[in-house]
């Protein structure tokens, strides 16, 4: 985190933020790794529809899949952390403008085999392993039923769905190359307790398992 903090492809961070807290054994809840399909896609309008399509497989809307796609079309600039949607209407509802909300506090259990089982499946780089470890800690949230991301890298164009009923959906064109616009969105169930889901995402201690386990 810190060499890409250092080398980021959107320029020289202005200050860069450590923080350094012990984590009891105890207060750690394990969640699995999700499965990971990759798909194909020679443009950015191909991208879109298979990321349209697999978040209505998860269980979003036409509407909100819809809506969704375009918020982040229509960013001025990055988030800096996920707007958060009603699955349904297709509503933004955390409020937050451009601060969003952060997910942070996760990590795989075992590197060694994270990194090992990546490399069987021929993919390398920090922004696929971030992806995947944030993306199963997000769909190990109750009321979570989908996720949408591409990234703000202006030479990484990857971006992804994801949810816990269908796992980590990979798309390999979902902006075009040179923009350093990216974002990501937590599609949710009504009636979600916004203060519980963010408490989770942002303060819940979470290690990622490629065994599945899942002790919550």
């Amino acid at each position: 985190m810190l060499d890409r903090a250092r080398t980021h492809q959107r320029g020289k961070a202005d200050f860069i933020s450590i923080r350094i807290e012990e984590v009891k054994n105890e207060d750690i809840v394990y969640k699995p790794l999700l499965s990971m399909e990759s798909f194909e896609a020679a443009d950015v309008a191909e991208g879109h529809a298979v990321a349209l399509a697999e978040l209505e497989k998860a269980g979003v809307t036409r509407t909100a899949a819809q809506n969704g796609i375009s918020a982040l079309l229509s960013l001025p600039d990055s988030l800096r952390g996920a707007m958060i949607f009603d699955a349904v209407s297709g509503k933004r509802l955390d409020g937050l403008g451009q601060r969003g909300v952060r997910v942070s506090k996760m990590d795989c259990a075992d590197s060694g085999d994270y990194e090992a089982d990546l490399e069987r499946r021929g993919l390398s780089g920090e922004h696929v392993r971030e992806a995947l470890v944030l993306a199963s800690k997000v769909a190990g949230a109750d009321d979570i039923i989908a996720e949408l991301c591409w990234s703000d890298d202006p030479d990484y164009i990857t971006g992804y769905v994801a949810s816990s009923k269908f796992g980590y959906k990979r798309i390999p064109v979902m902006k075009e190359m040179g923009s350093p616009v990216g974002g990501r969105i937590f599609f949710v169930k009504e009636e979600t307790d916004l203060n519980k889901l963010c408490s989770y995402l942002q303060e819940q201690a979470v290690l990622i398992s490629l065994g599945g386990d899942d002790n919550v």
